[in-house]
Parts: structure tokens; sequence; C-alpha cells
């Protein structure tokens, strides 16, 4: 898949105000600081479109993204930051949820691991509600530029034992290096196409 066209469309703090439109949609989670907005932007080419932040816990919204005229990329709200209030964390649970569950246009989710740590516990959480729910999702590692060539398939390895998936389930990226661009855009364009 070719990205030619993405457009910032909005922010969602309310689930009643989510979009309901015909265009499909993928959507992209993680634990904050995980680099969902930074894989947002090596994906359609574009390093201003979702807002990137050194402060862990920045996306607090659902963020839409219109790619080519004919489907949404959706940043949800980072989960995992320890000095967000525990009305905050409820709150982005309260969009996470009804976005994931009442959403007949959701093609997949993208579930974002930091290669350089072990999946939390919020993460294997994710994953097992996904799975119990029956959402189609598929796991990416990021930051994967951080390890030489030698020590990123025993990092992956780990990664993947811990949480119950073999290797070849995850895809490594590197939004400064693009490492992983084509496969994560050809994998998803199979999910919309479906």
């Amino acid at each position: 898949m070719k990205i030619t066209k993405s457009l910032f469309v909005k922010s969602i703090a309310n689930p009643k105000n989510l979009i309901k439109d015909h265009f499909s949609q993928i959507a992209f989670v993680g634990r904050s600081n995980v680099g969902k907005s930074s894989l947002i932007n090596m994906l359609v080419n574009n390093g201003k479109l979702a807002r990137t932040s050194n402060t862990p816990g920045r996306t607090r919204l659902v963020n839409y993204f219109l790619i080519n005229d004919s489907f949404y990329f959706v940043d949800l709200p980072g989960y995992g930051f320890a000095k967000a209030s525990k009305a905050m964390a409820e709150s982005w649970q309260g969009l996470l949820e009804p976005y994931i569950l009442q959403n007949d246009m959701l093609k997949c989710v993208c579930v974002l691991l930091d290669s350089r740590h072990d999946a939390t516990e919020q993460d294997k959480q994710m994953i097992s509600f996904l799975v119990y729910y029956n959402i189609p999702f598929i796991i990416i590692a990021t930051k994967c530029d951080k390890f030489s060539k030698a020590a990123l398939r025993p990092a992956l390895n780990k990664l993947a034992n811990s949480i119950g998936v073999g290797i070849g389930n995850i895809y490594a990226t590197s939004s400064s290096k693009k490492t992983g661009k084509e496969e994560v855009l050809n994998r998803l364009e199979q999910f919309i196409n479906e």
C-alpha cells in the first residue's frame, strides 16, 4: 500500500462523538511513550501529522487521520502512564472500550510494544481483551533501531515469549530508520481490503 495523502480530521473526548461513517478504521494502541504518533507519522510519510511528545501520556483523546481519502488511522489514548490521575485513567478507559467494541468499521488494532522491554501487564490485558472479543490485531515492536542486528532477534524472541506469540507474529519497526514500514502497510492493506 502506498500512502499519498493524510489529513488530521478531529480529536474526540466523548464516546458519543466517535466517528461512525463508511470508512474502514485501523487503530493504534499501546502504553504511553511507546511511539504511536511516531509510527503513524512514519507510515504516512509526514513527520508532523500526529503530534509527538517526550512527555508520556500526551495522547488523551481518540485522534482520527483520514488516509488516501478512503480509510482512517486512529490514534487511541496511551495506557499505563504512572502520573495520570485515577479519574483521567478511567476516562481513557471509557473511550477505549466503546471505540473498540462498538465499531463496525474497525478492521484491525495495531498493538505497539517497546522492543526494549517485556510486555507490561497492561499490554497483556489489552491483547487478552482483543482475543476475548475476537478483534483482529497485529503486534508491532517499536524502537528496534536501539539494537544491533545480532541483538534484535533475541530481543524480539523475548518479547514474543512474554505475550505468548511466535516471533513471526511481531512486526519489527523503527520510526527513525523507517524499518518495517512496507511490511506493516502491506499487512494493513490486507485488513482494509477484507
